[in-house]
């Protein structure tokens, strides 16, 4: 190992500014990649009172689709070192809008999920990590079996591309192990049975899956991380005067303007639309 490695400490030569080299805990990303999916025919599990309007309706128009939850899972590849496989389950939220004739048309929703397999460079770990936090309420330390990698994996709410009704056929689909966060989404249960009409959507996915490891990294610090905003508020004697708050906000010009071709894919987040 070379002599001339820094150490923590005070830094020379930083123009009388009082630096100092500090050892600081972060991650390191080893390996990632990104992904644009098209996910075909995805068999969509509508709730019970769903399941019912769905039954008795003539068309489906769809809705919207949200991203509720990534179950990650690392292992490490057989007789290749260093390497590991990530599997991810995506559960989705689909809601669509069916249309039973005369009156208007009622939103039904349910689940649809995707598993996705990718292998990454994790490098490798020998050592074994406690650590002193405490977990729900027990006084013991937590601790890591192994030292695989962390997965991390980044992907906003898919688009709907597309969707399609089936009435017979396309058995042994199966639904299992729900996390309880996925089902407490839903006011009602959701149906499993395969005896039923089936609704499949055609989904656009973006995302980006990486490995981290912990990593202790060397690196100047100035001073201390002061605000130097003061927090707004009510004031003691009452709320702030609400023309003057007025009177900073900016003029919503992308409000009354339409965007160009270029700028579709950055606007109108909050209806959740897409351009292309």
């Amino acid at each position: 190992m070379s002599n001339n490695r820094m150490t923590p400490g005070p830094i020379n030569n930083c123009q009388g500014m009082g630096a100092e080299a500090v050892c600081v805990n972060t991650r390191k990303v080893y390996d990632s990649c990104k992904d644009k999916e098209c996910l075909q025919d995805l068999r969509v599990y509508l709730t019970r009172r769903s399941q019912q309007i769905f039954d008795g309706s003539i068309s489906v128009k769809p809705k919207g689709a949200e991203l509720l939850w990534a179950y990650i899972d690392v292992e490490a590849v057989t007789f290749n070192s260093g390497f590991y496989t990530v599997n991810v389950k995506y559960f989705y939220r689909i809601t669509a809008d069916a249309s039973c004739g005369a009156g208007r048309a009622k939103e039904i929703s349910g689940i649809a999920t995707y598993d996705k397999r990718t292998i990454l460079f994790g490098s490798e770990g020998n050592v074994r990590i406690f650590s002193s936090l405490y977990e729900q309420g027990y006084d013991r330390q937590m601790t890591e079996k192994t030292n695989l990698p962390i997965a991390v994996v980044e992907a906003v709410d898919p688009v709907i591309l597309g969707t399609k009704i089936v009435d017979e056929g396309c058995c042994g689909e199966c639904l299992c192990d729900i996390p309880h966060c996925v089902i407490d989404s839903f006011e009602d249960e959701i149906m499993v049975s395969d005896d039923c009409r089936k609704l499949y959507v055609t989904l656009g996915q973006f995302s980006i899956i990486r490995l981290e490891r912990d990593i202790q990294l060397l690196m100047p610090a100035y001073d201390i991380c002061l605000p130097e905003k003061e927090c707004s508020g009510n004031s003691a004697n009452g709320a702030e005067d609400p023309c003057d708050l007025f009177s900073r906000f900016k003029f919503p010009v992308d409000e009354f303007f339409p965007p160009k071709q270029g700028e579709m894919y950055k606007v109108n987040d909050k209806k959740g639309r897409y351009g292309f």
